[in-house]
């Protein structure tokens, strides 16, 4: 099994099938309006599903120099997770409403933590409304877990590491998931400053997804990233963005395309233009 992406027909699937523990993550959100993710979630979400807030949940705390959405500590993490009912063996679902801009935050977050048995929905809530399949408007609870995860490091590239490499493409390669405006340094809207770190590449992150909103075929995507990276080697690629949020959307396509191996820089552009002397 494929643990990239799964369809609405199989997420439904997947709810009724008898002794498998399925979490749902909803993870819609605003960056805008901070709280309307979750009550769009009150409103009406998958049956089971559970809220997480990408502040909250899918964050840690910022000091002004980290970023607008640092990583959590992995203990936070594990606490949180805990809290969602997680056990060795449950199947996670995660989905928004923004073409998996979200979920995939929380996808590559649970894989960075050891759980690998996590997907995002494809084409998300959209998906699921549009295959009319149940809607809920009950909070779920799920009894706590005591499940324990060690943080796989090595998914994880820190700015330390970034400094040091930057602009040797032997060591790394960064690809940045803003859109070109933003990487170009124009319509910045998020950071006090405009630009992209140097030696970085672009690839917006909804280049991902095709007209229906959903992810295109693995092999479009492996045609699609192998032109932007050529011979690079996947273990030297590190994916960055605004704020280490959209650059996880690359790293699922790139996974469901089979180019496993690349990296996280979590604390991507915000956390770089922080310091004026990094610019």
């Amino acid at each position: 099994m494929s643990h990239t992406l799964i369809s609405a027909n199989d997420l439904a699937t997947l709810l009724n099938q008898p002794g498998t523990d399925v979490l749902v993550l909803d993870c819609r959100f605003s960056l805008p309006a901070p709280d309307a993710g979750q009550q769009a979630y009150l409103a009406g979400h998958v049956p089971g599903a559970v809220y997480a807030h990408l502040d909250r949940d899918l964050s840690g705390p910022k000091t002004g120099l980290n970023g607008r959405h640092p990583l959590p500590t992995p203990e936070a993490f594990l606490a949180t997770v805990r809290a969602w009912g997680l056990k060795a063996d449950t199947e996670v679902v995660a989905y928004d409403d923004a073409g998996g801009m979200f979920a995939s935050r929380a996808w590559w977050m649970l894989r960075w933590m050891g759980h690998p048995r996590v997907r995002v929905l494809d084409g998300g809530w959209a998906q699921w409304l549009a295959q009319g399949f149940e809607v809920s408007q009950a909070t779920t609870s799920r009894p706590a877990s005591d499940i324990d995860l060690t943080p796989r490091e090595g998914q994880l590239t820190r700015i330390d590491f970034v400094q040091t490499h930057l602009g040797n493409r032997e060591f790394m390669q960064l690809v940045d998931a803003r859109a070109p405006d933003r990487f170009r340094g124009e319509n910045e809207t998020l950071d006090p400053v405009g630009g992209h770190i140097p030696g970085a590449i672009n690839r917006f992150f909804q280049l991902n997804l095709g007209a229906d909103g959903r992810f295109k075929s693995p092999h479009l995507l492996r045609q699609e990233f192998t032109s932007l990276l050529g011979s690079q080697p996947l273990h030297t690629v590190v994916h960055q963005c605004g704020s280490g949020v959209t650059a996880c959307h690359n790293l699922l396509a790139m996974e469901h395309a089979g180019l496993a191996g690349s990296r996280l820089y979590a604390g991507s552009w915000s956390e770089w233009c922080a310091d004026q002397g990094r610019l």
